[in-house]
């Protein structure tokens, strides 16, 4: 339980560095330009923080979603072990990305990137439950796909590149990361208050949700189904 929690800890603080690329790539955007070009700085580096934290094997929520569920199915775990290796992931991604947020506010002086935390915070918030729930489901089937591409491939940077390409579509898609978008939303809380804690947990409830449904479901269950139909056919 303490080597998951604490590798869950460490996930979070490096999607840290995700929220600092995201805000200082919109700080770089033309003055006046569209949302459309910022959304495509924001994508470039999106995945940076990202291929940190997976290829440094830190324990990620939104690649368990697919990933834990495999021995469930197969019946080498019961659900109460799958939802504890849930609940564990989650709460020390939560409290990393709350951590790292404090350092990157206290960091500001430094990095100046407060216009672009504030920018990305009220994105998030922006939607209904409904709406965050559906991007959070895309992005987290975009993220259990990845975590199945690493496990897939033998070299290091076929493992990046597969990372690069899923992360670089939820970035480009706005759409609802709730590990990644804690420490954004974390950050603008304590940076300016630019949103308030009911629309952080509001945004990152129905964020939760749909990463957990969209991982569970459309990767796990599906990849799953097709995977054991394949060996018995072989």
């Amino acid at each position: 339980t303490a080597s998951l929690l604490l590798s869950a800890v460490s996930a979070g603080l490096i999607l840290g560095f995700a929220a600092m690329s995201v805000s200082f790539a919109i700080m770089l955007a033309p003055e006046g330009a569209s949302a459309e070009l910022r959304r495509l700085f924001m994508g470039l580096v999106y995945p940076l923080g990202f291929i940190v934290c997976i290829m440094s094997r830190s324990e990620l929520f939104t690649e368990h979603t697919a990933s834990a569920v495999y021995p469930y199915l197969e019946r080498l775990c019961s659900l109460k072990k799958l939802i504890r290796v849930w609940v564990l992931i989650l709460v020390g991604n939560m409290v990393g990305t709350l951590i790292s947020s404090a350092l990157l506010n206290l960091a500001e002086p430094v990095i100046g990137a407060e216009e672009g935390y504030t920018y990305v915070a009220h994105h998030l918030v922006s939607f209904s439950g409904f709406e965050i729930f559906i991007s959070a489901m895309l992005a987290g089937w975009l993220m259990a796909l990845g975590g199945w591409l690493v496990m897939s491939v033998a070299t290091s940077s076929a493992q990046i590149m597969g990372i690069y390409i899923v992360t670089f579509l939820i970035g480009i898609g706005g759409l609802h990361h709730c590990v990644a978008g804690s420490a954004e939303l974390f950050t603008a809380l304590f940076m300016n208050g630019s949103v308030s804690v009911a629309e952080v947990g509001h945004t990152l409830l129905y964020a939760i949700i749909g990463n957990l449904v969209g991982g569970s479901f459309f990767v796990a269950v599906l990849t799953y189904a097709h995977f054991r139909k394949t060996q018995a056919i072989k």
